[in-house]
Formats: C-alpha cells, sequence, structure tokens
C-alpha cells in the first residue's frame, strides 16, 4: 500500500515586511494540485526560535529549549521540504539558518526542494542551502524556482505596482513542476530507504 508524502513548505524569513508569502502561497497551491501528498505551510515566524544555544547539535545531545523541541517535533512530522527563501547578502537568512541548526536528527535522510528570490533569483542563498542540506544529510532536487531579474521586481513591491505571482508563470512554472517531480521522486525513495 503506497503512503502519501508529507511535504512542508517552510516559510524562510520572519520580517514583518516579508515578501515570502507570496512565492510560498503560490508554490503551496501548485504543490497541493498534485492530489499524491499531504503538503502545509509551515511559518518560521510561527515558532519564536531563541537563537541556537544547545550544548551541541540533537545529533550529540537532546535539546533542552522548549522551542527547539517543539520545532524538531513540527520537522518529524514532515518526508519531504520546499525551502522558500529570499537571498540576504549571498546566503539564506538568519532565520532560516537558525531554524536549520536547532534540528539534525530531524532532517536526516529526506529531500528537499527550493523556491528562492531576489534580485538574481536568489540563487547564491539557493546554492549555500543545497551546502547546508549535504550537512544535514539532506537530498536535494536539482531543478529549483529562481524569481529574480525583471520577473522579481514586477512582483514584489520594490518594483512599484507588483502584479500577481502568476503574472510569471511562464518564466517559472516549468522549473517548479520539475522541480516538484524531482522532490516527489527522492521524498518516495528516502521514504522507502528509511522504511
Amino acid at each position: 500500500m503506497s503512503v502519501k508524502p508529507r511535504i512542508a513548505i517552510i516559510l524562510g524569513t520572519t520580517r514583518d515586511s516579508r515578501f515570502g508569502n507570496t512565492p510560498a502561497d503560490w508554490i503551496l497551491n501548485r504543490a497541493k494540485a498534485r492530489a499524491d501528498w499531504d503538503v502545509e505551510l509551515v511559518d518560521l515566524k510561527s515558532f519564536d526560535l531563541p537563537l541556537f544555544n544547545e550544548v551541541a547539535s540533537n545529533a550529540w545531545a537532546p535539546s533542552e529549549s522548549s522551542a527547539a523541541l517543539a520545532w524538531q517535533a513540527e520537522i518529524a512530522k514532515y518526508d519531504g521540504y520546499i525551502f522558500v527563501t529570499p537571498e540576504y547578502n549571498r546566503s539564506i537568512t538568519g532565520a532560516l539558518k537558525n531554524a536549520l541548526d536547532q534540528a539534525y536528527v530531524e532532517w536526516n535522510k529526506k529531500a528537499f526542494g527550493i523556491v528562492s528570490y531576489g534580485s538574481v533569483g536568489g540563487t547564491r542563498a539557493a546554492e549555500h542551502l543545497r551546502s547546508i542540506g549535504i550537512e544535514l544529510q539532506m537530498a536535494s532536487t536539482r531543478s529549483a524556482v529562481h524569481i529574480g531579474g525583471s520577473d522579481f521586481f514586477s512582483v514584489h513591491p520594490l518594483g512599484g505596482d507588483p502584479k500577481p505571482i502568476e503574472s510569471i508563470e511562464g518564466s517559472i512554472g516549468g522549473s517548479a513542476d520539475s522541480m516538484l517531480d524531482e522532490l516527489d521522486w527522492w521524498t518516495r525513495a528516502t521514504m522507502a530507504a528509511r522504511g
């Protein structure tokens, strides 16, 4: 009997003025349209994680922070992830890095995809996130969604009069479909291997 993978869309920015809700909602709807996954949005802003201050990663010692334990329990529920992240100074947000550091065991041997955005499409943030994923023993999709350049400025408030994100489907829809298909394969493969 086939088990439906549980996929978390992780919104990796916590700023009050964040744009991340827009691409997160867009990829959430695309992922839910598959109908062969159970998909949920996980917003880092809802977890109020302190800066990592444990004696070690939970690979080596149990975490003591109740917030970290709640975060680990949340992450453990999922079989795969899609990280939605802007690029901050050539990397991911501090909030996302902190959230990744607050767990280890729960990320292991699971797959992830990326939706990134910024003037150059968040590509440097995505590459940094892939390196972190390797250390967490995760499998990354090859394909990712990069919202950049004129597409980014046409849908982001910085561009003046933002259009709906659906207006750039022609530029990002194909890469989203590829990323979702690859995530499905890697998620099912890692589920089978963990089982």
